[in-house]
């Protein structure tokens, strides 16, 4: 509750307007100190961008931070591996935009003045982020004394909290309104010709039919081609661009299953049996579930839809006490207890006023606060007047301490049974996490039967004894095959099978078969070629693996391309020698039928090809044959053309263009569309420049 439960309801869209600015704007759009050698600086050096130096403190400050807004926004208390991968890439973002943009920014002398924040803030230009933050989602009005009260009071919040995350807010406002300037500084200089409109307008509404003959390189033997080392060596010389590669690994690698033995799922069985008479008798259901079970206490009511189908028509058939079980389900042997049959409504209106403990008031001054404000309430005074002026919930402060409509199970527990349970109209008071409420029920939805169940599970799971007699296995295996062609031996003596994950990239944090093996990615970035891993547990699984290949980054080595450039200049004679016979063929007709007779073939057709088609029936994708016939003049016959799977011969026989031309309307399209990338490949261009070093690999 207070402003930052109002928060946390509307943080689907900030979340992606404010975090999200880091990542998108461009792409579409301590655990160390630094010591005072050099060697200890660029030993714990993160990146090093534009020059400048990263340590990994200040990248982790960066994480830190927005870790802690996710989990405000979120009500979150911990993050799960996917969650806390996307933060870090967010705080990279994050941080190649600061270091990048505002070097930028600041040779152009572009910047953010304090009366411009002011003007976003309380002015009157609000920012999009402040706006959604302050408007009553029941009217859809901003309120901008609301604003003004939240500054006034938000330092008086205990837990620091609520300045954080405001300043947090100010910095992304400031930050997003100089980046706005920078793409309309830039896309002010855009400009597009008439020229430039007329040749795109032409592109996207010109269409040709054609006529095509084409002979696949396959019918020119391979015997009648001869590439030599000398022309293999020639062609990697000068097309070596071409082969550029990033740095990578190729890992194979053999697992034991971590898997609880028969022997365990006994013991499971044989506990969860022993405790049914016990569980059927207990009187604090709650408690021995939180001592004993697998599976948490579940406080909440459930319809009979919401129950899974094992046990819906036993517990709604059932009478309080009666015991399902046991069975098994999801690996788990369970004993399910029906506790209570109830009647109450699917979601109720409330509305409430919340007194803090804190600076202001300890925690015995806002007991006897809240319980004034209650025998007021009750007195029949202005409930609304009364939340304006004393409420310390700033997201429902403005409204009345108006709630709205909630289902059962979204406010925290102690708020949920209580309201769950309260006759419309009756005014309580509930102490929760946040402070006291005093509350009323304003309207209840329909009553419908609903159900609450105790579940007393025992997940079967590798004791002790199974994980060190696999971990046993695995260190035997380790022991015994410990080159890579005893690894290979090895493998096959014990029946494992080798899975194999090639070309695997420095920052990746998976493998086949293995989504968290980032331990498995930087061993293997560590090791030698042919080097044999330590046992590493990822996923319930020991992994071994092999370092196979290790390219670094630069250029493929000829040896590794050499065939693939002999199948390219292969083709490429062959294309030579197609060519020059179709030019013999060309100049010995009249007409392009005789040429399809001569050459023993019969054309194929091509219909409203236009500069954007991506294929042509019966040919393939060939953009060199597209583009040939989309300028080449109707009724000639071409010359040949050299193309991805033949050499092909042409003849145009009608085109269309549209007898209206409206260049304005397509330079304004071009506009729009350059307009729509200058910050992506302004930004692109600013990092390649940067020289950026990522050595995050190191760390994560």
């Amino acid at each position: 509750m207070a402003t930052l439960e109002k928060i946390r309801n509307r943080a689907g869209v900030l979340v992606t307007v404010v975090i999200g600015l880091a990542l998108f704007a461009f792409i579409l759009g301590d655990i160390l100190g630094s010591g005072p050698s050099l060697f200890t600086n660029r030993q714990f050096e993160i990146a090093e961008i534009a020059g400048k130096s990263i340590s990994f403190e200040r990248f982790q400050q960066k994480v830190d931070q927005l870790t802690e807004i996710y989990m405000l926004n979120t009500g979150q208390t911990a993050l799960d591996t996917e969650t806390h991968e996307m933060i870090l890439e967010e705080a990279w973002q994050s941080l190649l935009r600061e270091i990048i943009m505002e070097e930028e920014y600041g040779r152009l002398g572009l910047e953010v003045s304090s009366e411009e924040l002011f003007d976003m803030i309380q002015g009157a230009n609000i920012h999009p982020i402040v706006r959604q933050l302050f408007t009553d989602p029941a009217t859809g009005t901003f309120d901008q004394s609301a604003v003004i009260q939240f500054l006034r009071t938000m330092n008086q919040d205990p837990t620091g909290q609520q300045r954080a995350y405001w300043l947090y807010v100010e910095r992304e406002i400031v930050r997003e309104r100089a980046m706005t300037k920078y793409n309309n500084l830039l896309g002010k200089g855009l400009y597009v010709t008439s020229l430039q409109a007329d040749n795109a307008w032409e592109e996207n509404n010109k269409s040709v039919d054609f006529e095509f003959i084409v002979q696949r390189y396959n019918t020119v033997h391979d015997s009648l081609v001869n590439i030599t080392t000398s022309d293999i060596r020639r062609y990697y010389r000068q097309n070596r661009s071409d082969f550029r590669q990033a740095a990578s690994r190729d890992i194979e690698y053999v697992a034991f299953d971590i898997t609880p033995s028969e022997e365990d799922n006994l013991q499971a069985r044989e506990w969860i049996e022993s405790m049914e008479e016990e569980f059927a008798e207990v009187e604090e259901v709650r408690q021995f579930i939180s001592l004993n079970s697998d599976i948490p206490y579940d406080q909440r009511n459930h319809s009979y839809e919401d129950l899974p189908e094992t046990i819906a028509d036993f517990l709604f058939n059932g009478s309080p006490g009666d015991i399902y079980g046991p069975y098994f389900e999801d690996n788990t042997y369970k004993l399910v207890r029906l506790t209570e049959v109830n009647f109450v409504p699917d979601s109720v209106r409330a509305r409430h006023i919340l007194i803090q403990p804190g600076q202001e008031l300890d925690y015995q001054q806002a007991r006897n606060r809240a319980d004034s404000l209650l025998e007021v309430a009750r007195r029949g005074e202005n409930f609304e007047m009364m939340a304006m002026q004393y409420s310390d919930d700033m997201g429902t402060r403005f409204e009345g301490g108006n709630l709205g409509w909630f289902p059962e199970g979204m406010m925290v527990p102690e708020f949920n049974d209580a309201v769950f349970s309260a006759r419309q109209g009756e005014f309580f008071i509930v102490e929760t996490q946040f402070g006291f409420h005093i509350v009323q029920v304003t309207d209840r939805a329909r009553e419908t039967k609903k159900v609450r169940y105790a579940t007393l599970a025992r997940e079967v799971t590798p004791s002790s004894a199974t994980y060190q007699r696999i971990f046993t296995r695995a260190s035997r295996f380790a022991g015994q095959y410990n080159t890579y062609e005893r690894f290979l031996e090895g493998a096959e003596e014990e029946g494992l099978s080798i899975r194999m994950a090639n070309n695997v990239l420095i920052g990746d944090r998976g493998v086949p078969g293995l989504e968290s093996a980032r331990e498995l990615v930087r061993w293997a970035y560590e090791a030698r070629e042919n080097s044999i891993s330590p046992i590493l547990e990822i996923e319930d699984r020991f992994i071994i693996a092999a370092l196979t290949k290790v390219r670094q980054e630069g250029y493929q080595p000829l040896e590794e391309v050499s065939s693939q450039i002999e199948s390219i200049l292969i083709r490429k004679r062959k294309g030579e020698i197609i060519a020059s016979r179709l030019e013999e063929q060309i100049s010995e007709v009249d007409n392009f039928e005789e040429l399809a007779t001569n050459l023993n073939t019969q054309p194929e057709q091509a219909q409203n090809i236009r500069f954007s088609s991506f294929s042509v029936p019966g040919a393939g994708i060939e953009p060199r044959l597209i583009a040939t016939a989309l300028y080449t003049e109707p009724g000639i016959i071409s010359s040949p053309v050299k193309g991805e799977n033949g050499v092909y011969v042409l003849k145009v026989t009608s085109v269309h263009i549209p007898d209206e031309r409206d260049i304005d309307a397509e330079r304004r399209n071009l506009s729009g569309a350059k307009r729509a990338r200058v910050n992506f490949d302004a930004f692109e261009a600013l990092k390649e420049e940067s020289n950026v070093k990522d050595n995050r690999h190191k760390f994560f």
